[in-house]
């Protein structure tokens, strides 16, 4: 990379490369927190079509806390329960959460709520924009950008590669890209149906087929297909014919799909990178992790990392960060992503099984595991990322790390709660109100119960149930010393 003119130099606090969902929400964030942040995404048009269609409870209550959930909700179609591994259901009824189940809704409507609040905020949105060099130091990022109007250099403090699994980002800083296949030759297809499946998903393997339908909500039904004996590259030719014939040995029906509006070849791989953070460049999505398609888990990964990461660098920009908050967003999310390529994994290569026996003791196994309160809270857990918890420091409190919703939080406290985190700032939900100066900064929440510190991407950073005022006091300020260094009012400004 060719050194700048100062002259040819922009300016920016943040950089985010991608404007997928997770560099949107990223977006969103920093510039709600008065952030100066620059969005580079190389397509230049916005995309009508998509992958991604599944969104879980977990965030759904990230997105509520933006404001955005229920203009979401009301473009797609929800599903209370997955039938898996021909009658084996889960059942989202029980969630502990105010969204008990799963929203079928295009990628494009994601996007699209989040890249109007990012650009509402005044986050910079640059499509056609190429990230062709990197080159970093310990005062920030030069990023060599190439547009229709020619090269230039933006100097950043930081950047985060959202930019998918071929990440230049991710490239640009030598980070191995480790890889495990799970499934080649995927199809997907958009089609319409002349008579959609009893179930709001149907989703069935027989060991050489695997095929599911899911609605849209908008007569357009989402279409995934796998054939054993068929396996061809991403780019070979794909047509309907084939995506039915597949289809019908799965389900015993192709439903009459017609008119597809897209169809696509892809295959799954199983990868990671080993850190998440390299000097003043950060991985976040599927630049730092990628799945099975099992479970629906990838496209909410990629979220759950930008909101992770969001108030950890906004507090760094700033100065106000304590030390290592901004290595927590390795420490917490790397072992979250590790855990999905495990579950996911797990579902996709038991849909797998090829002989008949072996599926009928997964069957049996799944079935009767899943009848146990206990190992059906943790699966489902998982899934909608409800369960999903990041580890405390020796002497916290059991429920430091968890997420600040039910069964933690409860009653009119939770929906107060809600509310308050749509500021971006830390929130103290109290029985009894705290000195001023260990209030300042703070959105406190009347709540009885013990004292609670909520983060802002709304999980517990300290619980505090000791009687005596002066102790609680202290502890407050402890909290408040290791994570957000004891200057609140100066992260959210």
């Amino acid at each position: 990379m060719a050194i700048p003119n100062e002259s040819d130099v922009r300016e920016s606090d943040v950089v985010v490369v991608g404007a997928g969902p997770t560099g949107l929400l990223l977006a969103g964030d920093l510039a709600a927190a008065g952030v100066r942040t620059t969005v580079l995404e190389r397509r230049t048009t916005e995309s009508n079509l998509t992958r991604a269609f599944g969104v879980h409870a977990r965030t759904l209550e990230q997105l509520d806390n933006r404001g955005l959930a229920d203009e979401l909700i009301a473009a797609g179609q929800t599903v209370r329960g997955l039938r898996l591994f021909d009658r084996i259901a889960i059942d989202f009824a029980d969630l502990p959460s105010r969204y008990p189940y799963l929203l079928i809704v295009p990628q494009y409507e994601v996007e699209r709520l989040l890249r109007r609040r990012a650009v509402e905020h005044g986050a910079t949105i640059v499509r056609g924009a190429e990230v062709t060099g990197l080159r970093q130091d310990p005062e920030g990022v030069d990023t060599e950008t190439r547009t229709t109007d020619g090269t230039t250099i933006l100097r950043t403090r930081y950047l985060v590669g959202a930019d998918g699994v071929r990440s230049r980002m991710r490239e640009a800083v030598g980070l191995p890209f480790p890889c495990e296949a799970v499934l080649t030759s995927m199809m997907l297809a958009d089609v319409r149906l002349d008579t959609p499946p009893a179930d709001t998903i149907a989703v069935n393997a027989t060991g050489d087929a695997l095929a599911m339908i899911a609605p849209f909500g908008d007569g357009w039904y989402r279409i995934m297909a796998w054939d054993r004996h068929h396996q061809q590259p991403d780019h070979a030719p794909l047509d309907l014919a084939e995506i039915r014939e597949v289809t019908r040995r799965a389900l015993g029906t192709d439903h009459g799909m017609h008119d597809p509006r897209w169809m696509s070849r892809f295959h799954s791989d199983e990868r990671q990178v080993p850190a998440y953070r390299v000097g003043r460049v950060l991985l976040a999505g599927d630049a730092a992790h990628v799945h099975s398609p099992a479970g629906g888990q990838g496209m909410n990964t990629g979220l759950q990392d930008a909101a992770n990461l969001s108030w950890k660098l906004a507090a760094t920009v700033r100065g106000v960060a304590p030390a290592g908050l901004l290595d927590s967003y390795h420490a917490e999310r790397h072992p979250v992503g590790k855990l999905v390529l495990r579950s996911s994994g797990a579902l996709i290569r038991a849909a797998m099984l090829r002989p008949r026996p072996a599926r009928a003791a997964r069957n049996l196994a799944a079935g009767t595991a899943l009848r146990v309160p206990a190992i059906r809270r943790r699966a489902t857990g998982i899934i909608t990322g409800l369960g999903i918890a990041y580890p405390g420091s020796h002497g916290d409190h059991r429920l430091v790390g968890r997420r600040a919703e039910d069964p933690a939080v409860a009653g009119a406290a939770a929906d107060r709660l809600r509310a308050a985190l749509r500021a971006g700032r830390f929130v103290l939900l109290t029985p009894s109100l705290p000195p001023a100066d260990l209030t300042d900064g703070l959105t406190v929440v009347a709540a009885p119960g013990p004292m609670m510190l909520v983060r802002p991407d709304g999980y517990l950073a300290s619980v505090i149930d000791d009687a005596d005022p002066a102790r609680r006091q202290a502890a407050l300020r402890s909290a408040l010393e290791r994570w957000c260094g004891g200057a609140p009012a100066r992260v959210r400004q």
